[in-house]
């Protein structure tokens, strides 16, 4: 959610810090500032808005070549409204923090801190840490840190600088992510790599306890009894050009150009002569044949996900499987055997909500297995087995590729199961490993080959105020996902439901000129999909249809058809997500919205 950057070292620290915020803009705000030091003297500047009106406040600073240290933010806000007084940084003028988080217990500390004297300026949950910190501060920032840290309740991660060390930063974290990065010209305190990228590969992540100072030319980490202790430090396999848009007009339209090579490539990495290898997963054959009962966790995206994986798994493995929403999983009391597995899926691996799940599962002693495509995010450390998407980085707020290599990776798991409790031979196996490694990136590449098509029909619809999706089977978990993806970013009204329960209330919505999109890939049930479809037409809706090429859907059956490149059923899902990602992608561009930054959203979620 917010974006935490510090820089301290030899280069112009304010166009660092600003760079840098640009580059983290993807994780969605509402404002900016920066704090640094000039002349000695503290200096914060910030504001409402795009990072735009960060830079025209700036002014002649974003060139002083002696500015060497500071802070910067962006604000995506949980207390308090979007306005200047509530951006970060915030503080005092000994000390001043930026902050991601929540701090859970910020309404006793600052009635606390008022009968101290403490004046309050904005309604935000981060100067309450501030003017804590500030509280404790005599002349040793450590010690004012472990102090505050006593008091502070929630999660978060926290970067802060203070008046008398002008050339040192602090940070430390509590279950939200934040990272330290060296470089030759100084060092960085970044919420995650993709913020300095450009400078460098390398970072440490901070654990829980850990305090880290930082300087132009050195990185100290205590651990909670402030020892310092050995930095390992991490690497990335991605470059700068991975970040960037190369030559695409959005980032959400690169991305969808590499799903096919992203899922060959995940296929590739968990397959030996075509028959899935996890054995690097942590996850044994012995715990498969055991499991009584999957549980699929997550949230958004890759909850949808997940609903394609419960169909695959219970069709390929015979392993019954609930698939359930994070922020709910924690407050079912769910019952879990011992036998029992937890999957818990998150692009970055740092979702609060699922990363609260799968602690939960670990504490009631069941082997948890995450899918996650950050190496060395908070889900891939904590989780006893994990999977790999390897998409590469994924910087649209809005998730394409990362969705389409988690079915992918959901689909091999599958097909594991199906193999160890044989229900599936390895003939059946390797079948199915050759055409989800070849067939279809190649039908995913033939989507792509038609997105001018595709657009014709997105200027169709998009004036739209409501759109209703529709499908039974793995259509209607695909519909889940293609709806979401078309409210995220057109912020046109969407729903999906499963056709048949349309005459369960549903149908009363749909009347003259309403659009239907409906999904009708499976051959088995299409039957039934059309009769739905035709009930719909009945009352005036305006069809669009998915189907597959081979699929048995007259042409008189819908105003528009998008016939989509013909997979075993089980795979579909992969060509009809692109189709509808492109979909969404060319209403958002046709209403000329902010495709890769969508209002009010965030690409981590890293608080409940």
């Amino acid at each position: 959610m917010c974006g935490i950057i510090g820089y301290v070292g030899t280069e112009n620290a304010v166009q660092k810090l600003v760079t840098g915020l640009e580059a983290l803009e993807y994780r969605g705000y509402d404002s900016a500032g920066v704090a640094f030091f000039e002349n000695e003297q503290l200096k914060t500047v910030k504001c409402r808005g795009r990072i735009e009106a960060l830079r025209n406040l700036l002014g002649c600073e974003l060139n002083n070549a002696e500015i060497y240290c500071g802070i910067g933010h962006t604000r995506w806000a949980t207390h308090g409204e979007p306005s200047d007084r509530n951006s970060h940084p915030h503080g005092t003028e000994n000390v001043s923090i930026v902050h991601n988080g929540i701090i859970e217990n910020y309404v006793e500390i600052k009635k606390f801190l008022q009968e101290k004297g403490y004046i309050f300026e904005s309604e935000t949950d981060t100067e309450t840490a501030a003017k804590l910190i500030d509280f404790f501060y005599k002349d040793n920032p450590v010690d004012a840190i472990r102090e505050a840290q006593k008091m502070l309740r929630g999660s978060f991660a926290i970067c802060a600088v203070f008046k008398n060390e002008n050339n040192k930063l602090f940070a430390f974290r509590k279950d939200n992510p934040i990272i330290v990065a060296p470089t030759d010209a100084g060092n960085f305190v970044v919420s995650e790599i993709s913020a300095v990228i450009k400078y460098t590969k390398r970072f440490r992540r901070l654990e829980k306890g850990e305090i880290a100072v930082i300087t132009n030319d050195n990185i100290t980490i205590l651990d909670p009894d402030n020892e310092p202790t050995e930095i390992s430090y991490e690497t990335v396999d991605w470059d700068a050009e991975a970040a960037e848009k190369g030559g695409f007009p959005h980032f959400m339209l690169k991305e969808i150009y590499e799903e096919p090579d992203v899922v060959k490539r995940t296929v590739s990495e968990n397959l030996s002569n075509y028959i899935p290898d996890l054995s690097s997963s942590g996850l044994s054959d012995e715990m498969l044949r055991k499991a009584g009962r999957i549980h699929i966790v997550a949230c958004g995206t890759a909850m949808h996900a997940g609903l394609v994986g419960k169909i695959a798994i219970e069709k390929l493995g015979r392993v019954p499987v609930s698939v359930v929403l994070a922020s709910e999983f924690r407050y079912q009391n769910p019952i879990l055997d011992e036998n029992d597995i937890v999957i818990v899926i998150s692009q970055s691996g740092e979702t609060a909500d699922t990363l609260a799940a799968l602690r939960l599962a670990k504490e009631r002693g069941i082997f948890t297995l995450g899918i996650v495509n950050v190496m060395g995010s908070a889900i891939a450390r904590e989780a006893d087995g994990v999977l790999y998407t390897l998409a590469g980085p994924e910087i649209a707020v809005a998730s394409t590729k990362a969705y389409v290599v988690q079915l992918a990776v959901l689909y091999v798991l599958a097909l594991k199961i199906g193999l160890v409790r044989e229900k599936l031979s390895e003939k059946d196996v390797q079948a199915y490993t050759r055409e989800l490694l070849e067939a279809v990136p190649e039908g995913i590449s033939r989507i792509l080959k038609r997105k001018e098509e595709i657009r014709e029909v997105a200027k169709k619809y998009k004036d739209n105020k409501s759109i209703f999706f529709i499908g039974r089977g793995m259509d209607y978990a695909i519909c889940c996902e293609a709806a979401l993806k078309m409210k995220e970013i057109s912020y046109i009204h969407c729903e999906s439901y499963a056709a048949g329960e349309l005459k369960h209330g549903t149908i009363s919505l749909v009347t003259d000129g309403v659009p239907v999109f409906a999904f009708a890939t499976d051959h088995d049930i299409i039957e039934k999909t059309l009769s739905n479809i035709k009930e719909t037409a009945a009352r005036g809706a305006r069809i669009l249809i998915f189907c597959g090429e081979n699929n048995p859907v007259p042409e008189n059956a819908a105003e528009d058809i998008i016939e989509l490149p013909q997979l075993s059923e089980l795979f579909m899902p992969t060509v009809t997500a692109t189709a509808a990602q492109l979909l969404a992608y060319y209403t958002s561009v046709e209403l000329e919205l902010d495709v890769d930054k969508p209002r009010n959203l965030a690409k981590s979620v890293t608080v409940e």
